[in-house]
């Protein structure tokens, strides 16, 4: 019986070919789809799965009171992480201090490369569980050692074999290879790390540091840790949460510092805090996002299965007919319909795999990801088998039922038709797959638009020929010299320190006062320490006021503020304005345009530029009348040597700021192709459904034609349905844009408003689409011969 329905149902397909090919594009392209989405679903969903200790893993975070606002952190006191192994000691495996990720330059002979590592204890390559490819876990032990991701061994030392090699880092401590370990997986909370040295190295180099070993108030370091197999981490963040305010006191102690756990398994999918609560992240609402979207194509490609397998219902009845008459139970008919659904969802399964295969590598370039079909695994099999088995259930379900209920009676006696309402149901399938697909289209829209709006935003300064390079060395000391130099050489017209780079902020105080100030206002405010040249070197502008002066004594006790602080202070004349800041009194020297300096979706914070404290960016203005290879050449050579003992890894302001806009231009690119591809599927149950339709109305086009009508009667006759079908879908679908994309828009405080000609332009392209799509097979019909189709009446 199971032979009989597989070669009923192979006999049906090859019958058909114009809708099994329509059928089997769409599948396969919906399915493909599916795939894609599916594979990275499981990539984000997996973060850092890979790690053996995965759920007993968790990093130290504190909540802190700022301004009635608490935030969340995820730096830490040195002496912290001895308190943890002394006083709470039972409830850890293990208590491991780094630092953050940084750049450093590694040096091994006459190969130099900017690499990515951590100062980090010995205790985190068994946390980790690194898989050593040479050398062993424990060489971290050793003061003087440092282990190499399997990529970095390669680059430096090629075939040779790394272990008990001398390498040096950031060309000032001396280092021996003792281990060579796997690189970290793509989807892991260490995927850059590309060595590791101890921490105590960090300490012995680093005088400030060292000194803070019993300093709570200094937060520089990362604390992780691994709890036994007995202890929960609301257990242990409860028995901690009071350790660090019993150990500060003053404005520390007033911040009311709350310690806590926050578990490996929620630092990608659960990684931000609002007010000490722990909410998704933007990982987690592109999950949902492009989960959405996975399942919206892959119905569409059903629809099209449904519509065209319902539309030729006719032809099928007698077959209908004459299997009940001779036996058929109507279970047996359904099961044959699902066969013939599961055999087609199978071929576009097939031919789905190949399509993901050659789409991968695009796709892992614009998602940023390292995805591959994992063959081997098991459970891609498993997922596939119930992939394949849902796709058909739910593709064949309506053809199924609806095919199977026909009565034999009406059937053979030639009295069955399909009735009024029988193609009701295929129309409002359509307007489900126009909807769907429009309200792609206007989203994909917005979210371009709202990206393009924040590109094209004034900045307030001179992006171009923009350099930054991180002071390191003795680049500070030399500061004066290296000017000088520089600009003999004519590769730059100005250079400036900063405090901060000019796409972020590290800097804020709430110690600023004025008069008239609000006594209960303890708003931050950005504070930023520059170089007499800063204005000069990024070419910001003034709306009042002047700028620094080198020759000035008395500047070195006046700020430049931007106009969002004049406003926030409700300034009528800042330049006889007096500021207390850190308990001196300040005298504000200009006003300058707000520069977008951290998100540019947001409004410019009120920040306050002055000539005290530590700096640690330097810019520098390449000069436009030479090239920039030339121009960084020659900077190159001199900072070589003046201090070849610093880092030069310099970077384009223009690169930075365009990094900004990554995730939202991942957005667009991915829905402007996931929304094509919509349309596509969409376009080909369009083009089917005409094709029957014109089939059906063959002899009345011909009876039409004869009469007199004209090639555009009958192709209005045959295609005003479609455009009735698709106008109802934009009823439904720019409401439904309108709402989802006017929520989405809330998240940015620099956005678009949502104008009426978006929604317009989709609605008319749309039935443009539409057009076109019916128009071939209507055309074609209404230019045929009309002898041909009334010729055996």
């Amino acid at each position: 019986m199971i032979r009989n329905y597989f070669k009923t149902a192979w006999r049906s397909l090859f019958k058909n070919k114009v809708s099994s090919v329509i059928n089997l594009g769409g599948l396969s392209v919906g399915m493909a789809v599916a795939i894609l989405i599916g594979l990275w679903i499981y990539d984000e969903v997996s973060y850092n799965q890979s790690y053996q200790n995965y759920d007993r893993i968790a990093q130290i975070m504190v909540h802190a009171n700022y301004n009635g606002q608490i935030n969340t952190i995820n730096s830490n006191p040195l002496p912290l992480a001895a308190e943890l192994r002394s006083a709470y000691g039972n409830y850890f495996k293990a208590v491991v201090t780094s630092t953050a990720s940084e750049q450093h330059r590694i040096n091994a002979g006459d190969k130099e490369f900017n690499q990515t590592g951590r100062y980090m204890e010995p205790g985190v390559t068994d946390m980790l569980s690194l898989k050593m490819v040479s050398g062993s876990r424990t060489g971290l032990k050793e003061l003087g050692s440092v282990l190499l991701s399997a990529t970095l061994a390669k680059k430096l030392f090629g075939m040779t074999e790394p272990v008990g090699q001398v390498i040096s880092i950031d060309k000032k401590q001396i280092v021996k290879v003792t281990g060579v370990y796997e690189d970290q997986p793509d989807n892991s909370e260490f995927k850059d790390l590309a060595f590791i040295a101890p921490f105590d190295l960090y300490l012995e180099a680093n005088d400030w540091a060292r000194k803070a070993t019993d300093n709570w108030s200094s937060q520089f370091v990362m604390i992780y840790t691994q709890l036994n197999d007995r202890a929960g981490f609301d257990q242990v963040s409860a028995r901690i949460k009071d350790i660090k305010l019993i150990h500060v006191s003053g404005a520390q102690a007033a911040r009311k510092p709350v310690v806590f756990l926050h578990p490996m398994s929620r630092w990608h999918l659960y990684s931000k805090f609002e007010n000490a609560v722990n909410v998704r992240s933007d990982a987690l609402k592109y999950v949902w996002f492009y989960g959405t979207i996975g399942l919206f194509v892959l119905l569409l490609a059903c629809i099209n299965f449904m519509n065209l397998s319902t539309a030729r219902s006719e032809k099928r009845a007698k077959e209908v007919g004459i299997r009940k008459v001779i036996g058929s139970a109507r279970s047996q008919l359904v099961r044959q319909f699902y066969i013939e659904s599961l055999l087609m969802v199978c071929f576009s399964f097939l031919l789905a795999t190949v399509l993901v295969q050659l789409s991968l590598p695009w796709f892992n370039g614009v998602a940023g990801k390292a995805m591959n079909i994992p063959w081997t695994n098991s459970f891609f099999w498993l997922s596939s088998a119930c992939f394949i088995l849902l796709t058909g259930l739910l593709a064949g379900s309506y053809p199924a039922i609806y095919l199977s209920s026909f009565r034999p009676v009406k059937v053979l006696k030639g009295s069955f038709r399909v009735g009024r309402f029988a193609a009701m149901p295929r129309k409002v399938l359509v307007v489900l797959q126009f909807t769907v697909s429009v309200t792609l289209i206007i989203g994909t829209i917005i979210v371009y638009r709202q990206v393009r709006f924040a590109q094209e935003r004034p900045v307030g300064y001179s992006r171009n020929g923009l350099l930054t390079i991180p002071i390191t060395g003795d680049i500070q000391a030399k500061y004066a010299v290296l000017s000088n130099e520089l600009k003999a050489t004519g590769a730059i017209t100005s250079l400036a320190e900063s405090s901060s780079p000019l796409t972020s902020i590290w800097s804020t105080s709430t110690d600023i006062s004025w008069n008239g100030k609000d006594p209960g206002l303890k708003e931050e405010f950005s504070t930023i320490s520059v170089g007499s040249e800063y204005g000069k070197t990024v070419g910001w502008s003034f709306l009042a006021g002047r700028d620094f002066s080198a020759s000035t004594v008395s500047d070195s006790s006046g700020f430049v503020v931007n106009e969002t602080a004049v406003k926030h202070m409700g300034l009528k004349d800042p330049l006889n304005a007096m500021i207390k800041y850190e308990g001196k009194n300040y005298h504000i020297l200009g006003v300058v345009k707000d520069m977008v300096m951290e998100s540019p979706f947001k409004l410019a914070s009120a920040t306050f530029f002055f000539m005290k404290g530590d700096r640690n960016c330097l810019f520098l203005r390449l000069n436009p009348a030479l090239s920039a290879q030339a121009s960084l050449a020659k900077i190159a050579r001199v900072f070589k040597q003046l201090t070849p003992d610093a880092t030069i890894d310099y970077k384009f302001v223009d690169d930075d700021y365009a990094a900004k806009f990554a995730a939202e231009v991942r957005i667009g690119n991915l829905a402007g192709c996931f929304s094509g591809l919509a349309i596509f599927i969409s376009c080909l149950g369009l083009f089917g459904m005409a094709s029957f339709v014109a089939e059906q109305r063959i002899k009345e086009i011909g009876v039409r034609k004869i009469l007199g009508a004209t090639v555009f009667n009958l192709w209005y006759a045959q295609s005003v349905d479609f455009i009735k079908l698709v106008l109802i879908s934009l009823f439904v679908a720019i409401p439904l844009s309108w709402y989802f994309m006017h929520g989405w828009l809330e998240n940015y405080q620099y956005r678009i408003a949502l104008s009426w000609w978006i929604f317009a332009a989709a609605g008319m392209g749309a039935i443009l689409i539409t057009i076109l799509t019916v128009s071939y097979q209507s055309v074609k019909t209404a230019l045929a011969n009309p002898v041909k189709s009334l010729r055996n009446e």
